[in-house]
């Protein structure tokens, strides 16, 4: 069968339409959605064409396609240079899927609620220090949080001046990524050694002497019951009995921080920005109801999705998905923004209401934070607990209100982030009318 014309799109040039996407990149998608219909066609320098994808079912049939026929890993290559070539991300085909059965185990429920006591302590002592009666800008200051915790559950690192190298050099990595522009292969290969391009890859290297030097020492103490995501990848096996290599554990050590970083301390800033407009649902957080609690994250999550084009897919066979059929070459891409915000799916799609999600659970393909089908995100639980231990601490200690107009979200490398940094006013709750915290419920499916 022969491919078809690619789906209608913007007939301006790349130039234009990479600033569009980068500069509104929600009401961008929107306008789009609105004038080209459920798919249409994107170009952007120096990438191939990218046809984006809303309608349900053509996602479905995208995230459960054969894994030979498309290849999110290759659609996500200018990752390489910080995740390395063995990231699961990065991965496709049979090779991507023992790598992804060797990573599980780390992400698996009860591994996850070992680290629920690290997870309360780090957060407990980062809201300790924030101000309140007074405007404070909180994204830095979840970065940070999220930030140690990956260095001390993922990592396993203990307080001590590795500890304090590794925080300075990956937050100057992470900083460096927020430009998409200067993550692009050409770029990199073009500035190579020099610029900010030569302090990433002298900060990338020396943060691999360090990270190859605590695997060294971890590997000669043996197993000492330590319960890090770093225990769990020196004790996995592949296949045949070998150990994951040094370089693996390396790869998939940055994977797990760059994942898992600035994503959730976005997700959190936007919980605090949607919270500061929603004192109902303040309100019933600060009654400690966790049921409550995990819809309000699944809402905030919906609402104002850090990924608005998750794992976007190489095409390499030729495929037909709703009718349409793809030629190898192009990337298609199913959309979380536009698909969460379709009011077909989602009544009153941008109005933040987490009793939506208080009787049914969500979609496994309209709900699409974590991506979907076997590329799902690993990190998923870890990503859920984090936000549930800060929110319910939180509800705990503050009330919440805007510091400000609401602003568009803003793009950071491939992630959202609040337009003005989550800039919100905490207001101490008084000790007696303080909830007292529940239990964490069982953790969502991951």
């Amino acid at each position: 069968m022969a491919a078809d014309p690619l789906p209608p799109g913007p007939r301006l040039p790349a130039a234009f339409q990479t600033l569009g996407w980068m500069k509104r990149p929600t009401g961008y998608l929107g306008r789009l959605r609105a004038r080209y219909g459920s798919r249409f066609t994107m170009k952007l320098l120096g990438q191939p064409p990218f046809v984006v994808l809303t309608d349900p079912d053509e996602i479905r049939q995208l995230v459960t396609a054969p894994a030979d026929v498309l290849h999110p890993g290759e659609g996500a290559r200018l990752l390489e240079p910080l995740l390395g070539p063995n990231s699961v991300i990065l991965l496709d085909g049979d090779v991507h899927l023992e790598q992804r059965k060797l990573m599980l185990p780390a992400f698996h429920g009860d591994r996850m609620q070992q680290l629920t006591g690290l997870m309360e302590e780090l957060t407990e002592r980062e809201l300790d220090s924030w101000p309140a009666e007074e405007p404070i800008v909180l994204h830095d200051r979840l970065q940070q949080l999220t930030l140690e915790i990956i260095l001390r559950a993922v990592f396993g690192l203990d307080e001590g001046p590795r500890l304090d190298r590794l925080r300075e050099r990956l937050s100057a990595i992470l900083v460096f990524m927020d430009n998409p522009i200067a993550m692009l292969p050409p770029v990199q290969k073009r500035l190579s050694g020099h610029g900010s391009v030569g302090r990433f890859e002298r900060d990338r290297a020396a943060v691999d002497e360090d990270v190859y030097a605590l695997m060294a020492e971890r590997r000669a103490e043996g197993d000492t019951g330590r319960g890090d995501i770093l225990a769990t990848l020196l004790a996995a096996r592949h296949d045949d009995g070998s150990p994951m290599s040094d370089t693996e554990i390396r790869d998939e050590l940055m994977t797990a921080l760059v994942a898992g970083h600035e994503t959730t301390a976005s997700s959190l800033a936007f919980a605090f920005e949607q919270l500061a407009r929603a004192p109902h649902v303040q309100t019933r957080l600060a009654e400690g109801d966790e049921r409550y609690l995990n819809a309000t994250i699944n809402e905030v999550l919906r609402r104002r999705t850090t990924l608005p084009n998750p794992e976007p897919r190489l095409v390499k066979q030729e495929i037909t998905i709703g009718g349409h059929t793809y030629p190898p070459g192009v990337v298609l891409i199913g959309s979380a923004y536009l698909m969460h915000h379709d009011p077909a799916v989602y009544p009153q799609p941008f109005a933040f209401r987490p009793e939506r999600f208080l009787d049914e659970k969500p979609g496994t393909y309209t709900w699409l934070p974590f991506g979907g089908g076997r590329r799902r995100c690993l990190g998923a639980a870890f990503a859920l607990l984090e936000m549930r231990v800060v929110l319910r601490e939180s509800a705990r200690r503050f009330t919440v209100s805007p510091a400000g107009p609401a602003m568009p979200a803003r793009r950071r490398m491939i992630t959202l982030t609040p337009g003005d940094g989550g800039r919100v006013i905490l207001h101490a709750v008084t000790p007696a009318a303080a909830p007292t915290s529940a239990p964490d419920a069982a953790l969502s499916a991951a």
